[in-house]
């Protein structure tokens, strides 16, 4: 495999009343292509805020991440959101919709706005797209609908769906089952799962070991380092889910989780 993130003595800062807050401590990492990563740690570790540096949504203080061989840290702010919008997709714990438009609209809002989605042709071939992908994630009945009549779990099969719609390279996905029960968690996970499968990279922060079990790798972040990383290998479905928790547990344990 070749690598999808090389990120190397990343640091970020903050000031705080005057104080420097270093949330980030000279991170080392490879994400390799194709892979699905989990990151996990105790709240105020610093899980979000190396997601949000690694997609270039936060600006890195030192350090260098290259993105497919990019170099996030010397290009310009927009020049980053092009990347963003072009050739990454995000998934939030709480998906940020336009009221005012429908799901779908909501979808296809970022495929429009892409370098694929200028012109009547490729707008129709988003068009074609969006309803591929809601096919794909069973809520093609929800199309139409407005924010307000939507469930928490089919949102997030939408927000799956809008993270698509511009054919990433990689998903960042924010625990992306943090407010879902067992049965949404897992039609997200099936999905997100499905998607690695076919090709795109992903980095996930979650909070759950069970959903981190799922991974092929689990990294473990704690005071804005990260302090160890575990192999679980790819994951051949819920029959095995129960071993890889525990033998994941377990070295959580070890580590001090």
């Amino acid at each position: 495999m070749s690598d999808a993130l090389m990120i190397r003595d990343l640091c970020k800062t903050y000031l705080v009343n005057k104080r420097q807050n270093h949330v980030l401590k000279n991170i080392n990492l490879t994400v390799e292509k194709g892979e699905m990563a989990a990151v996990m740690g105790p709240s105020g570790s610093g899980k979000t805020t190396l997601l949000y540096t690694l997609s270039g949504m936060d600006t890195m203080t030192a350090g260098t991440v290259e993105f497919f061989g990019q170099d996030i840290s010397k290009m310009k702010q927009d020049e980053v959101a092009e990347l963003r919008l072009n050739e990454m997709g995000f998934v939030y714990q709480q998906m940020y919709m336009l009221k005012n438009l429908s799901v779908v609209d909501n979808i296809l809002l970022p495929g429009y706005q892409s370098n694929s989605g200028q012109g009547k042709k490729a707008r129709q071939e988003k068009d074609d797209l969006s309803r591929k992908l809601m096919h794909k994630m069973a809520i093609s009945q929800i199309a139409s609908n407005d924010i307000a009549e939507t469930s928490g779990g089919e949102l997030q099969r939408a927000g799956i769906c809008r993270s698509l719609i511009n054919n990433p390279k990689m998903i960042f996905a924010d625990e992306p089952t943090g407010n879902l029960n067992r049965q949404a968690s897992n039609d997200v996970m099936t999905e997100l799962i499905r998607v690695n499968r076919e090709g795109t990279t992903l980095l996930l922060v979650t909070h759950d070991a069970r959903i981190a079990a799922m991974c092929d790798r689990v990294l473990y972040l704690i005071d804005g380092q990260i302090s160890g990383g575990f192999s679980l290998g790819r994951y051949e479905g819920e029959h095995t889910l129960r071993e890889r928790e525990r033998r994941l547990s377990n070295w959580l344990l070890d580590i001090g989780w």
